[in-house]
């Protein structure tokens, strides 16, 4: 028999029990108590700090392939947080905090932050980085916000592989510090193995700025300047502009070429003053902005690229109705120092940008970050972050005495970087009247990923002063016979060539009592022309004796580290590219420019130009560091041979023990 469970529950329990349900599973307080749920403990330190309170945690890791059995080649993923809490009385504009990374780390991500003067991920970050807030640049105080810690704290999530720290070892910074001016950070305190803390406070000596004049941070010092101003906003777009100045004045740009990255779903709809290289459309249309702008023609649209790369107008461009008539635009990309034309060490273009969710306020204004330029033989910069300053002041355009400003406006400087062996993009050689062999470029000085079959360390050989004339494919047979002729070793395989579309090749003509001269030559090897061209000269120990430049314009700069500044003289500023030669078969003939340089010896009494005091210790050609030659002509009575010297040394200890033989 089956006992009868079924039990009929009237329906007015049932919606009794269901009201009464959320009181039971939730407990709701709707009067005031001193039953506070406690808080989370502040980190320790955190309450005594009156600044910046900055904090490195270390989370986890994991062993990462390939596994070694060298524990100090072993990589390890590790995670950890750092963070960073305004607990002073006053605003953090623009915060950067230092990360005094030591164990080869590589970063892979860091939420929260961007890294200063860093490129993408994965980025090598072993002599430690900076990060700035990213999308939250400021810290508020806590009296201005009641307390809300998402205003006046940061927090970086920070992912990465760091190398040879096995456990129990902890692969921690040296050091955590803030880098805004103004603040002074005692050396960080290590709390166990895992943690790290310091308090930063502000510094009494530090020069006070007026809160009311400034606003944002102050506009900053760089080798390149270029601004973001926002012009107009709307809802769903916006139109700016992009000023890009050139501040050092040797500093240069021919071609440049702009990148940057969209960081939340931006796409330009049109351009005035300059071009994106890639227009393709697709990316929108089969993206989330197409779903979103369903009633948008895209076909129209100028770019979708999550990293456009930008481009100036040509100069014929300069004057059409709908892509030109900008000042300072349409040069094809040419950004000269303003030692030698202030005009043109500027460059404007516009967009316009459209927003994507959830951006869409007039006033969600947000920067492209991760800002990149370059050239075509012109130095190599590293941009910061763009950080926001007081908007950019314009005169009215209606030609009346008065001042329009932009909606809101951010700075990215960038800083010229020199290049690093085998990765400059010019190279010199050096010759004297003294000496049969020219010294050429050295081996790779501008790289060798292509070259296959020859030496990338082989040291250059020696050639006669003609083969510099000629590519360098066309030197091997005179630099094996120049070899056999003097009894040089010839390397085997024998070195690569130095792939610099430019080299300049300096030589002493002539050394005598009162004075001395040099020629200075510049060869094009690439096949597109130099206008406008300059080379910059520093050796120091013949610098105050310039006594004449005859077939360049030439000037002196003290303040520029003594600099011999040459240019082509008007219509002669034109280095042309390489062309074929005469006859079908001989040699491709570089364009070549030349200029004979005097020296007078007065005002460098002791100055040796046999030992090697003529020749340059620094040159640059459009601002680009050229590689300069391992070693220097010698005349022959100064190459003294390591075994005549010895004989002399040998000879000294004899007659040294003779005569004490003769004293004993």
């Amino acid at each position: 028999m089956k006992a009868n469970l079924g039990v009929e529950v009237p329906w007015q329990l049932v919606m009794l029990i269901l009201i009464a349900l959320p009181s039971v599973l939730f407990h709701v307080c709707h009067g005031q108590t001193d039953d506070y749920e406690n808080p989370a403990a502040p980190p320790p330190g955190l309450d005594e700090c009156n600044g910046l309170f900055l904090t490195y945690s270390f989370i986890s890791r994991e062993k990462e392939y390939p596994r070694v059995k060298n524990a100090s080649a072993q990589a390890w993923a590790f995670k950890s947080l750092a963070t960073i809490t305004n607990t002073g009385q006053y605003e953090l504009k623009g915060w950067q905090m230092f990360v005094g990374f030591q164990h080869k780390e590589i970063l892979v991500s860091a939420s929260g932050a961007i890294v200063v003067d860093g490129d993408d991920f994965p980025l090598e970050v072993g002599n430690g980085t900076t990060f700035a807030g990213n999308p939250m640049t400021d810290l508020k105080t806590a009296i201005d916000t009641a307390g809300d810690f998402t205003q006046i704290s940061a927090q970086i999530e920070i992912t990465g592989s760091v190398f040879g720290i096995k456990p129990p070892g902890v692969p921690m910074p040296k050091n955590i510090k803030l880098v805004n001016a103004g603040y002074k950070c005692p050396k960080a305190t290590l709390k166990g193995k895992t943690y790290m803390q310091v308090c930063c406070k502000k510094d009494p000596k530090a020069k006070k700025v007026d809160k009311k004049v400034l606003k944002f941070l102050p506009r900053r010092n760089g080798d390149l300047s270029l601004t973001y101003d926002v012009l107009q906003a709307y809802g769903s777009n916006y139109q700016a502009q992009v000023t890009i100045d050139n501040i050092n004045p040797l500093g240069r740009l021919d071609h440049w070429n702009l990148t940057w990255e969209w960081m939340n779903g931006e796409f330009i709809s049109k351009m005035r003053g300059a071009y994106t290289h890639k227009r393709d459309f697709s990316e929108c249309v089969y993206g989330p902005a197409g779903k979103y702008y369903k009633d948008l023609d895209f076909s129209t649209v100028m770019n979708c690229e999550k990293k456009p790369v930008i481009a100036d107008l040509p100069p014929e461009r300069k004057n059409d109705s709908q892509v030109g008539k900008l000042p300072y635009c349409c040069r094809n990309g040419t950004l000269l120092p303003a030692i030698m034309d202030e005009s043109k060490a500027r460059s404007i273009f516009q967009l316009e940008v459209f927003k994507m969710p959830p951006f869409l306020n007039r006033t969600a204004l947000v920067p492209p970050e991760k800002w990149k330029i370059d050239g075509v033989v012109n130095p190599q910069y590293k941009c910061g972050p763009p950080i926001r300053v007081d908007p950019t002041e314009f005169p009215d355009s209606s030609g009346l005495d008065s001042k329009t400003y932009a909606i809101a406006s951010w700075q990215v400087t960038c800083n010229i970087t020199r290049p690093k062996e085998k990765l400059s993009r010019c190279c010199v050689s050096f010759s004297a009247y003294y000496n049969r062999s020219a010294i050429p470029c050295n081996t790779c000085a501008c790289g060798c990923d292509n070259n296959i079959g020859c030496s990338k360390t082989a040291r250059a050989m020696l050639l006669p002063a003609e083969s510099l004339l000629v590519p360098f494919d066309n030197r091997t047979n005179k630099a094996l016979a120049w070899a056999d002729l003097n009894k040089f070793k010839v390397p085997n395989p024998r070195p690569c060539p130095d792939n610099c579309p430019v080299s300049i090749n300096w030589h002493i003509d002539s050394d005598y009592k009162t004075g001395w001269t040099a020629s200075v030559t510049l060869f094009n090897w690439g096949d597109s022309p130099f206008e406008d061209w300059f080379s910059a000269i520093q050796i120091n120990k013949a610098y105050k004796g310039l006594e004449g430049v005859y077939s360049f314009n030439g000037t002196t700069f003290d303040n520029l580290n003594k600099t011999i500044f040459l240019q082509g003289l008007p219509g002669l500023n034109f280095l042309v590219g390489e062309v074929n030669g005469t006859k079908p078969g001989d040699p491709r003939i570089p364009g070549k420019q030349q200029t004979k340089i005097s020296f007078t010896k007065k005002h460098t009494p002791g100055i040796n130009i046999a030992r090697g005091d003529g020749f340059p210790t620094r040159i640059l050609f459009n601002g680009e560091e050229c590689a300069l030659p391992k070693q220097i002509p010698l005349s022959s009575a100064e190459q003294k041979s390591p075994f005549k010297f010895l004989t002399v040394i040998i000879m000294a200890i004899m007659t040294f023990i003779t005569m004490t033989d003769h004293l004993h």
